[in-house]
């Protein structure tokens, strides 16, 4: 393998990890204070200072600007907020089928209801067809009646 192109597994979590407190080795910082104004462009040492005095972290939260944007922040609540956020983000809507035949039997018909209500809580999306094959085509009104049968329900 030629030199430069070797794989670093832990690289991706070097990029996405947050430095706090002692761990920001950059200086000078742009920093943003508690109640979220802006105090300026200051060196590293002072910004811990004043994180310091107010019981707080210093936060890295653009690593990559120029200069590094730092902010006095409570950083376990900060991870905890972040948390939640991905929880939030890990539910997205899905769609669920529900599939019919003109012959399926009442018992059936509500049990799958049932299952689109419980779709429905989980705030999913449903779509509900009536299936049909062969001669079942020549009798359409016994799929509208179906359908006629979930709408109120």
């Amino acid at each position: 393998m030629p030199p430069g192109n070797t794989f670093d597994r832990n690289q991706d979590r070097r990029e996405h990890q947050i430095r706090v407190n002692e761990h920001i080795r950059i200086s000078p910082i742009r920093l943003i204070g508690p109640a979220g104004e802006q105090v300026g462009v200051i060196p590293t040492a002072q910004a811990m200072e004043m994180a310091r005095e107010a019981g707080q972290d210093l936060v890295e939260v653009a690593s990559l600007e120029k200069p590094p944007v730092c902010k006095i922040m409570d950083y376990g609540k900060f991870k905890f907020q972040q948390k939640q956020k991905d929880k939030t983000k890990a539910h997205q809507q899905k769609l669920k089928e529900i599939r019919l035949r003109p012959k399926t039997d009442i018992h059936d018909i509500e049990t799958k209801i049932g299952n689109a209500r419980k779709f429905l809580e989980h705030h999913d999306k449903v779509l509900v067809y009536v299936m049909f094959k062969g001669r079942e085509l020549q009798h359409i009104e016994e799929g509208k009646r179906m359908s006629m049968m979930l709408a109120p329900k």
